[in-house]
């Protein structure tokens, strides 16, 4: 197989091939590594390769589920692979091995997957750009040099430039969506509870987290659902299934929906007149395939939510590290962690269990008044991020700010985001619009909690209305 077909296919598509055995396995991995090859030395998005997965890999290996033999990259945080290194893109872990499977990475393998390698993040996945000093910058393969955000940069970028239809991505503050904006491609952040955490964590990032896929087609994202949202045995809760398998929902719907959507800013910080302006374009579609839709949008004080924010993602985030540190034999430092996480870490100490719960009573009465909102409201329609991704440089951990400041900063450009973590919704940046500058532009819908179903409903509905498929960025495999 070429490098231009194979990046023609989504994973789904791939996986029929190896179904009608008209591909093996072995030959997609192969193929999946030369595709790597052509494209990684300019993106850097990919930082270890496992060579058993490739050349000697065993058919028998694979799950067989719905993805069989599709080649997979996952991102470098967790651990979530037993044997596999997870370094979080940190001097601090390098060398660290993953002691158990997570029951994310039980299920991947289920659906048939194969993973064959890492993708790059930034250090403790916490800045807005895949940049560290470990292994370097991750480009968007639209613009080389111009960032493909974070923290699943390395992921996004490595499904839009076609080396591999389908990767790993976690979103505690936007860090699936944010990517797949910056990379022209699709991001969906599950309910909260959606897919397990365990079974080292209850409920990872303290509930803001979730572990899912960076994809290209909303067909690949509908099954891969389907694929991970299986409860777990110990798992703290359970939420209500949605009516039917996600993959139904694919196909076109009658029913009209209530839709909002704004392009106001939540904070002092402009929206790109081009983004408001795809924002605006994807409202009409919407109401053209008959949804009912209006300009409005809750009353988020964005500022406090990131306080909130901060009592809750650092709070024992130094003893986190130290842990790490005794792992490997390194000691928290300059030398081992970058200037802004080495902040992050001094500030930790002052995060007690009192301003972790007042922060939870905060987010209670901030999911409450947006969750009135959407009792009035189906679906928010927003920007994924304010701004196209800037130059790279701008943001990473490697930048010495106190942590009030640094957040602020990264929120101007991913000021829509975060309200997803907090309330628990589920929430999916579609790549709507082109800028003129030639980088993409992500559009957002959120929908009420558990509700994944309609966020996969609308998206193949502008899948079929705003297709993308057909745009191939400079960086891509084709082009090699």
């Amino acid at each position: 197989m070429n490098l231009e077909d194979y990046a023609d296919y989504d994973a789904l598509g791939l996986a029929q091939l190896v179904e009608r055995r008209e591909v093996s396995p072995r030959e997609l991995a192969q193929t999946a590594l030369n595709a790597i090859e052509a494209v990684n030395p300019k993106l850097h998005a990919v930082i270890e390769i496992y060579a058993d997965r490739i050349a000697d890999l065993e058919s028998k290996t694979l799950g067989h589920g719905p993805f069989r033999g599709v080649p997979f990259l996952i991102k470098d945080v967790g651990p979530h692979l037993k044997g596999r290194k997870t370094e979080f893109c940190s001097r601090l872990c390098q060398g660290m091995v993953g002691e158990v499977d997570s029951n994310f990475a039980t299920l991947l393998k289920a659906s048939g997957v194969n993973i064959l390698g890492r993708t790059n993040t930034p250090e403790f996945s916490m800045a807005s750009s895949s940049e560290n000093v470990l292994y370097g910058s991750t480009s968007t393969p639209w613009k080389l040099g111009y960032s493909a955000n974070g923290s699943t940069g390395g992921g996004a970028a490595a499904v839009s430039a076609g080396a591999v239809p389908m990767a790993h991505g976690s979103d505690i503050g936007g860090s699936i969506r944010g990517p797949a904006a910056w990379c022209g491609g699709i991001g969906l952040k599950p309910s909260r509870g959606r897919i397990s955490s365990g079974p080292l964590y209850d409920e990872w990032g303290y509930g803001m987290a979730m572990n899912f896929v960076q994809t290209k087609s909303m067909r690949d994202t509908a099954v891969m659902l389907d694929c991970l949202a299986v409860p777990q045995p110990g798992d703290p809760f359970v939420i209500k299934p949605a009516p039917k398998p996600y993959a139904k929902f694919l196909r076109p719907s009658n029913r009209p929906l209530r839709v909002a959507w704004s392009a106001t800013p939540l904070m002092d910080a402009p929206v790109d007149p081009e983004i408001a302006a795809a924002v605006k374009s994807t409202a009409k579609v919407l109401g053209k395939l008959g949804h009912r839709v209006s300009e409005a949008a809750p009353e988020i004080d964005l500022p406090a939510l990131d306080r909130a924010c901060l009592g809750i993602w650092f709070f024992a985030f130094d003893r986190r590290l130290d842990a790490y540190g005794a792992k490997t034999g390194r000691k928290v430092g300059p030398e081992t962690v970058e200037a802004g996480t080495l902040r992050f870490y001094e500030f930790a100490k002052s995060v007690s269990h009192v301003n972790y719960l007042d922060a939870l009573s905060y987010m209670n009465r901030a999911r409450r008044a947006i969750g009135g909102f959407f009792a009035k409201h189906d679906v928010w329609v927003t920007p994924t991020t304010a701004q196209t991704g800037p130059e790279l440089g701008l943001f990473n951990m490697d930048v010495d700010l106190p942590p009030e400041e640094f957040i602020a900063r990264e929120e101007r450009v991913q000021q829509f985001m975060v309200a997803y973590n907090v309330t628990g919704q589920p929430a999916i940046s579609l790549p709507l619009g082109m800028h003129s500058s030639g980088l993409p532009i992500g559009v957002q819908l959120g929908a009420r909690p558990g509700e994944d179903h309609l966020l996969i409903e609308l998206g193949a509905a502008l899948e079929r209305a705003m297709p993308w498929r057909g745009r191939k960025p400079p960086i891509h495999v084709a082009r090699s």
